[in-house]
Formats: C-alpha cells, sequence, structure tokens
C-alpha cells in the first residue's frame, strides 16, 4: 500500500516511509492510496473473532505487503495485549472501554502499535530514531509507556505547563531511559507547533533522524480502527447491529479512525463528536466555516485543543464533501459547568465513575438520541481512567474510583522534566545539545 499526502495526492511513499517522515514535506498528513474494503463475509461473521485476529485482518487490509504477515501478527499481540470492554448501562446505552492499557487511556493503541512498528523498522537502520511528541494529556504517557526500553529510539515529549492533571505529568515525567520530558510554558497547540516546526527544518533533520508520534503519524490511526470494529464484534454477539458511536474529541484522531474503519465497511448508522469549549469543529459543522482559535483549559484537558491536526484527514476521507460528512456526523460542545455535571448523573444514575471526556462523550450521547430517538446502540467511547483526574471530580464520587495496578507507585518517583520557553531556536539547540 502506498500513502500520500493529503495536500498533493501525486506524492506517494511507502508504508515505512509514511511512519518515518510522519509529516510530507508539503505539510499535509498521509493517507493511504485507497481505502481497502473488508470482505462482507468478515463483517457480516466478526463476532466470531477475537480482538487480535480482528486487528490483524484490519492492519493487513491498511499496511498490505509493507509487513509480512507473520510479522504483523506478532507486532499486534504484542501491542494489543489488553482488554477493550463495551459495557451496558442500559438496554439502549453501553460504554466502550479504551483504558485498560499501561497508560489507562486509549491512546496505549496507538503508541504501542506505533512503537512496535517503528522498533520492527528500525532494526534494519543503525541510525537513533529520535520521536517528537506534542501532548495536552494522555499522549504523552502513553508514548512514554509505549517506546519505554524499545532499542534504537529516543522519545520527547513535550507538554504544556498547568495543564495536564498530576497523574499524567507523573507518567510521561517519571521514566527516565530513553524518554525525555519538556514542560513548555504555553498551550498544547504550542507544543504542536514547536513539534510540526522541527520536522519542517532541513538543518535539524540532516543531524537528526525525526519521526513523530502524535496522531498525525498513520500508525497512530490505523490501530484506533481495531476496536470501532471489536466494539461492533461485541454488540453482533448479543443479536445488535446497529450502532451510534459518540466520541470525545479534541485532535480528531479518534473519531478519524472510527470514519477510516466506516469508510472500509464496518456498518456505522452515525457518529457523534463530543468537545469542550474548543468547538472549531462543531462551528464548522454548523456555519461551513473553518476557523480555528486559540485553545482553552478545560477539566478535559486532553481535547483542549484550537486547531485540530486531524480534521484534514476527516475531509480528505469525504473528498472535501461538507454536505456528505454532516449525514454522518453531528457535534456537540459543553463547558465544564455541564461536564461536571455529566460526571456526577453517570454516577447518580449507574453508579459509573467517569473522566471529564468520557463524561462529554456521554452527554452528546444523550443529545443526540433525544433529537434522534430510534432503535440502536448508543456507543460512547470512555478514553481514559477517571483515576487520572482526581482534581477534575467531585470528591465524593472519586472515592468511588478503584486504582489500576501501578498507579499508586507514581507519586513516589522523581520528576524528569525540563523547563522551556515557546520559542522554537530554543527547542532546536536543546535537541542538537542532548544527542
Amino acid at each position: 500500500m502506498q500513502f500520500y499526502s493529503t495536500n498533493n495526492k501525486d506524492l506517494r511513499v511507502s508504508f515505512q516511509e509514511a511512519v518515518f517522515n510522519s509529516l510530507p514535506k508539503d505539510k499535509g498528513l498521509y493517507m493511504p492510496e485507497n481505502i481497502p474494503q473488508l470482505d462482507p463475509y468478515f463483517i457480516k461473521h466478526i463476532q466470531q473473532y477475537s480482538f487480535q485476529e480482528i486487528a490483524f485482518e484490519v492492519a493487513k487490509a491498511i499496511i498490505g505487503d509493507d509487513i509480512p504477515a507473520k510479522d504483523l501478527k506478532a507486532i499486534i499481540q504484542d501491542a494489543i495485549n489488553f482488554e477493550a470492554p463495551v459495557r451496558f448501562l442500559s438496554a439502549e446505552t453501553a460504554v466502550l472501554e479504551l483504558f485498560h492499557g499501561p497508560s489507562y487511556a486509549f491512546k496505549d493503541f496507538g503508541a504501542r502499535f506505533m512503537s512496535r512498528v517503528m522498533g520492527y523498522y528500525s532494526k534494519q537502520g543503525d541510525q537513533l530514531l529520535d520521536v517528537l511528541v506534542a501532548t495536552s494529556g494522555d499522549t504523552g504517557g502513553a508514548v512514554a509507556l509505549g517506546f519505554l526500553g524499545v532499542a534504537g529510539t529516543r522519545v520527547t515529549i513535550l507538554y504544556p505547563k498547568g495543564k495536564v492533571s498530576k497523574v499524567q505529568e507523573e507518567q510521561l515525567t517519571t521514566n527516565g531511559q530513553n524518554i525525555r520530558a519538556l514542560e513548555v510554558d504555553g498551550t498544547f497547540d504550542d507544543c504542536q507547533a514547536l513539534v510540526k516546526e522541527a520536522f519542517n527544518d532541513p538543518e535539524l533533520n540532516a543531524v537528526l533522524r525525526l519521526t513523530s508520534a502524535n496522531s498525525i503519524n498513520i500508525a497512530r490511526l490505523i490501530p484506533q480502527t481495531f476496536y470501532y470494529f471489536w466494539a461492533y464484534a461485541q454488540l453482533k454477539s448479543q443479536g445488535m447491529d446497529q450502532v451510534v458511536f459518540t466520541v470525545p474529541s479534541g485532535n480528531f484522531g479518534n473519531i478519524g479512525a472510527g470514519l477510516l474503519a466506516y469508510k472500509m465497511g464496518l456498518p456505522v448508522r452515525h457518529f457523534v463528536a463530543g468537545t469542550n469549549v474548543n468547538d472549531t469543529v462543531p462551528r464548522f459543522l454548523d456555519s461551513g466555516s473553518y476557523a480555528p482559535k486559540p485553545s482553552v483549559q478545560t477539566l478535559a484537558n486532553a481535547m483542549d485543543v484550537g486547531n485540530p491536526s486531524n480534521w484534514v484527514r476527516i475531509q480528505d476521507l469525504f473528498d472535501q464533501d461538507v454536505n456528505g460528512l454532516k449525514d454522518l456526523v453531528s457535534a456537540y460542545t459543553f463547558d465544564d459547568e455541564q461536564t461536571v455535571a455529566g460526571m456526577k448523573d453517570l454516577f447518580a444514575q449507574y453508579g459509573y465513575v467517569a473522566c471529564p471526556h468520557t463524561a462529554i462523550a456521554y452527554l452528546a450521547s444523550q443529545a443526540y438520541r433525544q433529537a434522534h430517538p430510534g432503535e440502536y446502540a448508543s456507543v460512547f467511547l470512555s478514553t481514559a481512567h477517571p483515576c487520572k483526574f482526581p482534581e477534575a471530580i467531585d470528591p465524593d464520587v472519586f472515592k468511588a474510583v478503584k486504582l489500576p495496578k501501578g498507579a499508586e507507585d507514581l507519586a513516589d518517583k522523581p520528576k524528569l522534566a525540563e523547563p522551556m520557553k515557546v520559542d522554537y531556536t530554543e527547542f532546536k539547540q536543546y535537541l542538537l545539545n542532548h544527542q
């Protein structure tokens, strides 16, 4: 399979090049040259397959022969070694839990798969691979744990000072080894801009072998399709085949993966994007005008993105057809007060403790259900374990949180992070001075 740039469909590269380049030189994003269609028989009988078997079929369809089947199966078995259960809260409402990996967030799927793919290809070269990643919260921890100890790689994580939760910061700043953290005195958008500028700096790229672990990397997007197919398989096993997925959305990679799954043949009735007050995409769907604005800090900090990078991929999937996109995707926006109310409502009605991002997805699913009643399973995605957000959850509700294994030990580890201004020259000098 070849991959093109969203800015130039004549620019084609292999999967390996797309993974390591992260960004095409024209600053677009990589997409597969064609969207493979999965065998209808496979979709019809998908409930008969395991999660790893489904992941292999989907990955093989997109990647093709770039990674031999035997090696691809081994990568998936190693990377996707935790569950993603669909848990019904009522007869019509269910939550897809994506926080059962090592960093307690959905980004473990992408980070672990990508790190194994990069490790697989890196065995064929001898230059150290420098992975740059900007995080608004959960990406940093997932990438840190995904790449920790992976030979031939070095990870530099940029995160906004004071804008990630305590647990999130501990997960990305306490690792050492081949993981480095930079505490940037700015926003996530500032961090992302620094990373993008580094990729487009010829002088820096002549010295370092740079790649990205953000959702702009195609190797992050592909494994996120896996759990949409797996969720559908779980619904099929219970006799359900009509589903609406509601996705908490910030950089729009997660819902972008769902839409890619849909284009590959996954029968989804509708997608709903739930956002916080960083509402660039909902405003676009309302007005047809794409007008990014500076990000605003909220309780759902992993969604504090003013200019979602992955939106260009979604528009590309729909050939810039805004009306076709609107037919399949709805969006709802909620502020912090509503988010807190959503967390309380989930606990009061179902005894379910949710993080702020999950609460926004729940609220959006409820809003869509109210506007579009009918017989279908409404599945909202839970993207992070609530233990990562003690500051955002009502203390009486937080008492019910059961800490996952390893969470108690994080606070005892020393913080390993260097402060940095929003200054590309300073960032570039850091990279050059710490080779």
